[in-house]
């Protein structure tokens, strides 16, 4: 007996080790992903790049992170999941050093790219292993802990950065991810586990042709989402080109999956509904999620004239209510709450999110106006996220644990992808669109906008512009203006959009979201 209570005192605080080490590792990769981005101008500066250059400082990392995703079960099953975790943890901060050090431009996207392809793997891996190292019954917890993760690193990420930037210097927010890095590979090669289902392939078996199909579709995708904007979309032939190759590489890949033996990405674990159902739940919120995250900080940045460090701040409250709305929702569906309840709560509340976003948002909004809403975005995440990762992996087993998160978490970098494209693309032609609606109204016989005109012009003069460079002065102010307001106006269709999308999601949500919790027998308890 006493010998029993030993190894189960011993195998939970392995857990808990094996628990705090991933969580780490998905928090080292989702802040390294947004750190980045509040750190481009200095880089670009001392780095002597042009703006297209040092776009690819994030291009590059995506491009890898969204080939590596989908592969990570078959590489765990290849090599090994202590093997490969603990290889993914070394070539990440291994990179996170080399990047730190780049001397020109090329050097540090090489670099990147290569830290993406370690980085990529940390996330999906790390919720594989949470799942596979906590019973059935105690896996609303363990996605609770994983999710915490996932929310809080994408804000962190651009405080952080923005206080080492504005402190130090660029480099340092790769050289914080060493230590940090040397004793996540440390803990990994020593708790971290290998399962016993998973066999490695010989050469001869390994699907060479899906791994190049995969490589060119998704990678030609996240390109066009990436720089689509950008390039004026199909005006460019590049973007035409990778279009294509995108659309034939990923449905030739879809059909080499399928017919193949031994594939690398198992499409057919979808065949469970729970998963299926998840990994299209998993797009909308990851659509909405960093879309509505990527708007934020350019409304409080351009418009309300915030530092980077101010609008990382803004989103940390939020963040630290999601943690307490996790923590209440993983004992909820613990103790028989059903998922779709809480899910529907969820999306009602993001739509009323960006209902109340639509009408906070001027000119004047403060952070005490924002304060509120944006707890109210917290508590609608928290509802949300956990239980669609919770339906997603619950009724799988085995080796299907890691096939449904490698595909739950490319779906979900699509899902922000697509997110972050199609809103960049929605935001610039709204602006125009208010614009030419905004312009219409302001005529040059109008009484107020003479007065307008003069006052400006007085103002210019007494700051010693001549009559005529005052009264252009004037005319470009007032331009200004209206620029001003129609982009704000665009930001506000977003949020209200958005919103909208979640609320029309809800009857998807009851009509079939399945119970995913299932008794426990003694049998399968003991097998844990």
């Amino acid at each position: 007996m006493e010998t029993l209570e030993n190894s189960l005192t011993e195998y939970g605080f392995r857990r808990i080790i094996i628990t705090v080490t991933a969580v780490i590792c998905a928090l080292l990769e989702l802040i390294d992903t947004t750190i980045v981005n509040v750190a481009l101008n200095d880089m670009r500066g001392n780095l002597g790049a042009t703006v297209n250059e040092i776009a690819w400082v994030v291009t590059a990392y995506s491009l890898a992170n969204v080939i590596i995703v989908p592969m990570t079960s078959w590489l765990s099953q290849q090599f090994g999941r202590r093997n490969y975790f603990a290889a993914s943890v070394l070539i990440f901060t291994i990179c996170s050093f080399l990047c730190g050090n780049a001397t020109n431009i090329w050097e540090l996207v090489i670099f990147r790219f290569i830290q993406g392809l370690g980085g990529g793997a940390l996330l999906v891996t790390s919720q594989t292993i949470i799942t596979e190292s906590w019973p059935k019954e105690k896996r609303a917890i363990a996605q609770g802990i994983y999710t915490l993760g996932i929310i809080i690193g994408p804000t962190i990420g651009p405080t952080l950065g923005g206080y080492l930037v504005d402190n130090f210097s660029w480099r340092l927010i790769f050289y914080i991810n060493i230590p940090v890095g040397i004793l996540a590979a440390i803990l990994a090669l020593q708790y971290v586990r290998s399962p016993v289902f998973e066999q490695k392939r010989p050469a001869n078996q390994v699907d060479w042709l899906g791994i190049f199909l995969l490589t060119v579709g998704v990678s030609s995708l996240q390109y066009v989402l990436e720089k689509g904007q950008e390039d004026d979309w199909f005006s460019s032939k590049l973007i035409i080109t990778l279009s294509i190759s995108a659309v034939l590489g990923i449905i030739c890949f879809i059909w080499r999956q399928l017919e193949y033996k031994y594939p690398i990405v198992e499409l057919r674990v979808l065949q469970n509904t729970n998963l299926r159902i998840g990994v299209i739940l998993t797009f909308i919120i990851g659509f909405g999620l960093f879309g509505t995250t990527f708007v934020l900080p350019l409304y409080t940045q351009s418009l309300l004239g915030w530092t980077a460090l101010q609008s990382g701040l803004l989103l940390l409250p939020g963040t630290i209510f999601v943690a307490v709305v996790i923590a209440v929702v993983a004992q909820l569906i613990q103790r028989g709450m059903r998922e779709k309840y809480l899910i529907v709560a969820g999306m009602i509340i993001f739509f009323i999110y960006g209902y109340w976003s639509y009408h906070l948002l001027t000119l004047q909004t403060s952070n005490g106006n924002l304060f509120w809403v944006l707890i109210l975005r917290g508590l609608g995440l928290g509802l949300m996220y956990v239980p669609v990762t919770n339906i997603s992996l619950s009724t799988l087993d085995g080796k299907q644990i890691a096939q449904g998160a490698a595909l739950s978490g490319m779906v979900r970098q699509l899902g922000a992808s697509f997110g972050v494209a199609l809103i960049s693309t929605f935001v610039s032609r709204q602006t125009q669109q208010h614009r030419i609606t905004l312009i219409s109204h302001i005529s040059a016989t109008d009484p107020a906008v003479q007065q307008r005109i003069a006052l400006l012009s007085a103002k210019f003069q007494a700051r010693g512009f001549d009559a005529a460079s005052a009264r252009q002065a004037a005319y470009n102010s007032l331009e200004g203006v209206v620029q001003s307001q129609s982009t704000l106006l665009s930001y506000m269709d977003v949020f209200l959009w958005v919103g909208t999308l979640f609320l029309l999601c809800v009857p998807f949500v009851i009509i079939f979201v399945k119970q995913s919790n299932r008794k426990i027998s003694f049998a399968d308890a003991g097998a844990h």
